[in-house]
């Protein structure tokens, strides 16, 4: 079926997210022309907001509509635990989780040299200089059980060594290259209850 320009381009836009088939991106895309305008424009708009106004935190990294996110400016938060996460979306999962107390330090990224992706070119050195901050931080490694999430972890416990800092990552009980973001809650709760040194040579 050949549609009109406009409504071909709505559905092929709808197609670019995640896990979104030609099916589901032709029923999104009926269904907006069945909404009132109204909600049309706060729809449009709200994607536009989204896009044009989170930034990352610029403490951790986390996205934020503030110069400084509502986790590291919370004052109930424990700013001497701090979790490492590859990104903003595992951020979301933990929250959801509700067990986790601490803050957070999103890298934006894993170290990957076979994607040209280096030390440099994510959110390390930040990571670093809170640590530098702080009286015996703890930092829990929350990262997925990859190549690169492994290269990641070693690089950043090679860089702590000598500061006085726990160094512990979540358990492996944890799927082998599970996505952080995609863990229930229950799985994520224990993987983090049971988190392990990784200080002393394993």
């Amino acid at each position: 079926m050949i549609y009109p320009k406009n409504l071909s381009d709505l559905i092929n836009s709808f197609k670019k997210l995640p896990g979104v088939g030609e099916k589901s991106a032709e029923r999104f895309a009926l269904s907006v022309l069945d909404m009132p305008s109204d909600e049309v424009n706060v729809f449009s708009a709200a994607l536009i907001d989204c896009r044009s106004n989170l930034h990352p935190c610029e403490i951790c990294g986390h996205i934020t509509d503030k110069d400084i996110c509502d986790i590291c400016s919370g004052s109930s938060r424990n700013k001497n635990v701090i979790c490492v996460l590859e990104d903003y979306k595992s951020v979301f999962a933990f929250e959801k989780a509700g067990n986790f107390n601490g803050v957070y330090h999103v890298l934006n990224g894993l170290i990957s040299p076979i994607d040209d992706v280096n030390p440099e070119d994510i959110n390390i050195a930040s990571l670093i200089k809170r640590v530098e901050k702080l009286q015996k931080p703890e930092i829990i490694i929350a990262l997925k059980s990859t190549v690169e999430g492994d290269t990641t972890t070693l690089y950043i416990k090679k860089l702590l060594e000598g500061k006085n800092v726990e160094i512990s990552r979540l358990s492996y009980g944890l799927p082998m290259g599970a996505e952080i973001d995609f863990l229930d809650e229950i799985t994520l709760e224990r993987a983090l209850s049971d988190r392990k040194k990784i200080n002393e040579q394993e």
